[in-house]
């Protein structure tokens, strides 16, 4: 079982960061290899990516979510990937995003990604452009306020 933590400081209120995160379908702008999320309820998702040439296709419920603290996920079905999204207040227009996640890793190419570090690579590149999307647009593209 692979596993990685990583954050960013973004130069956004907790409450915009934490909104634009709940745009599940606003992913692929920002992480990469994530073709498509679609948001099928308020706790299913369905995403197509590709990394390292291996395509996947899956579902995720997202398991918690409460506003301005915390989105998890876990996979439905397929490969085990289930994760946390933190957002802690630093002052009033600044911000932490942590990313936890766990996966299983199938095959060697994505058993040499996790041993090499590049997975931990790529969620600290995906934070980093999630900060620089987010700080470019100063706002949220939606929102969902609800608790699960």
């Amino acid at each position: 079982m692979g596993g990685v933590t990583e954050s960013v400081d973004v130069a956004v209120p907790v409450r915009t960061a934490y909104n634009q995160w709940t745009q599940f379908e606003e992913f692929p702008h920002f992480m990469q290899g994530v073709q498509e999320v679609r948001q099928l309820s308020d706790t299913m998702t369905h995403w197509k990516t590709e990394i390292a040439g291996v395509k996947r296709e899956f579902d995720a419920r997202i398991t918690e979510q409460i506003p301005d603290e915390r989105v998890a996920w876990k996979s439905t079905e397929g490969t085990h990937q289930a994760g946390v999204v933190t957002f802690h207040r630093l002052d009033d227009n600044h911000s932490r995003v942590t990313a936890q996640m766990e996966f299983e890793p199938h095959g060697v190419v994505e058993q040499t990604a996790d041993k090499s570090g590049a997975v931990t690579h790529r969620v600290k590149a995906d934070l980093k452009r999630f900060k620089e999307f987010i700080e470019a647009r100063r706002q949220e593209t939606g929102a969902w306020r609800g608790q699960v």
